[in-house]
């Protein structure tokens, strides 16, 4: 795979200007961009991935998987390390909003230690700008928060993996070494943060199948199988 791309102070500063105009705070799904933004976009944009996922269906898997094939960087975890070095954030502090519906500490603690709290509208904003930036540059694959509302779509491929439920919660007592109840609530607590992350600042169904261009069962594929099918119709774009 490509050594990850560093973004350009100059390019940077670009996602920042064009994720302000964008969108302000919790309105980022409600403001429409004009054709002029949208056509600028697109041209900027390198092709790319994106990947939404139930928990325990082997998105991130899927991911790597398809970043290796196609020599493509894959932001998913890594993401929030961008983030927090590009606008200087502590990392801790963004685990709390990541992919989540909210942000509870800034709602217990208030104005109560403002400059060290990360607020989930200025987070996702953050996010924005180093999606738009990173994309500019290289073609990614970036696993879930959103992105595939961040980026023109048609310069991208948007993918949901999913899995029967049973299937998922043996993947999660395997990976995370959980027994089957423990199992069974961390992924319906993840399943939610990330249902409510999409449906609070995008306004979407993260499960809309409409939304994606293709919905992959990896009980049926495999991680494998469901890269191969990913790779197959990037290659079709």
């Amino acid at each position: 795979m490509k050594a990850p791309t560093r973004e350009e102070p100059k390019i940077v500063a670009a996602a920042e200007r064009q994720m302000q105009a964008w969108a302000r705070a919790a309105e980022i799904a409600d403001r429409k961009p004009s054709r002029e933004e949208v056509a600028r976009a697109a041209r900027d944009v390198r092709p790319y991935l994106t990947i939404s996922r139930e928990e325990g269906a082997g998105g991130s898997e899927v991911a790597e998987s398809v970043g290796r094939n196609l020599g493509w960087e894959v932001l998913d975890r890594n993401l929030l390390d961008r983030v927090a070095e590009r606008f200087d954030l502590p990392r801790p502090l963004l685990e709390v909003v990541d992919e989540t519906g909210g942000n509870w500490l800034y709602d217990v603690l208030g104005t109560f230690m403002d400059r060290k709290i990360v607020a989930s509208e200025k987070y996702v904003v953050h996010l924005g700008c180093v999606i738009l930036a990173t994309a500019r540059q290289a073609s990614l694959v970036l696993v879930g928060r959103g992105a595939q509302f961040l980026l023109p779509r048609e310069k991208g491929l948007a993918v949901r993996i999913v899995a029967p439920v049973e299937h998922r919660i043996q993947r999660v007592m395997q990976s995370q070494g959980l027994a089957a109840e423990q199992a069974r609530r961390l992924m319906q607590e993840t399943d939610q943060g990330r249902r409510q992350f999409v449906t609070r600042y995008f306004h979407h169904d993260i499960a809309d199948p409409q939304l994606y261009d293709l919905v992959i069962n990896t009980q049926r594929l495999g991680v494998a199988g469901a890269a191969e099918q990913i790779v197959a119709a990037i290659g079709r774009l």
